[in-house]
């Protein structure tokens, strides 16, 4: 009797084991869908105006018409919530050091598989375009799921060139409230924060989301 208790057990765990593996599966299969770019709260217009795609239709949503410019309330555009993180030297760096340039700033991990499959488009762009963009990589280093050491060395394997800084205390992660990764956030020159994903993105979500923080020519 009780080696059956035992069996029928086991049989119990491993239906759950299975249910949550499958779960855990569609949910990592739903963040890997590409082109989940959504404009932040808070843009200026000139950079929502770039994706028709996510600008609501006034008439459609039952908002006023205030595409005339006379007549449009005027708001300043809000910028992104500062945060300190440390590059491998150990020196501090905070966001706000780098307004004036438009800003990638991607969060991740080097246990996480999404991560991982974005990251050589998120390095060729920055061979290409390194000049232009100031690419901010900033890894979870929570000191368990992922160290310093760990997050460096695979860097230094995969041959990525795009700057790595290490939230070591956790505190853009609590800045910028990421519950996911790998996160990212388009931010303009000034300092606004135009669009944000969170859940892996191709090279074309990218250079979406470039063209909405890049000055027009």
């Amino acid at each position: 009797m009780e080696k059956k208790k035992g069996l029928i057990l086991i049989a119990l765990v491993i239906v759950l084991v299975i249910g949550g593996a499958y779960l855990l599966y569609d949910k990592l299969g739903a963040n890997l869908t590409p082109n989940q770019l959504a404009p932040t709260p808070g843009a200026s217009s000139s950079q929502t105006d770039t994706q028709d795609s996510h600008k609501p239709d006034a008439a459609s949503s039952g908002t006023p018409d205030t595409s005339n410019e006379s007549e449009a309330p005027t708001h300043e555009a809000k910028k992104a919530p500062d945060f300190t993180v440390y590059d491998a030297d150990g020196n501090a760096v905070k966001l706000s050091d780098f307004f004036g340039k438009p800003i990638v700033l991607n969060f991740w991990s080097s246990r996480c598989g999404p991560c991982k499959m974005e990251m050589p488009d998120f390095n060729e762009v920055y061979k290409e375009m390194g000049d232009e963009v100031q690419f901010l990589m900033v890894n979870m280093t929570d000191g368990s799921w992922d160290t310093k050491e760990t997050a460096a060395k695979f860097i230094e394997q995969e041959g990525y060139e795009f700057p790595v800084f290490f939230d070591t205390d956790q505190s853009a992660a609590r800045t910028y409230g990421i519950y996911s990764l790998p996160t990212t956030f388009f931010i303009d020159a000034n300092g606004v924060p135009a669009a944000w994903a969170n859940s892996a993105i191709n090279r074309a979500t990218m250079e979406q989301g470039l063209d909405m923080i890049l000055p027009k020519q």
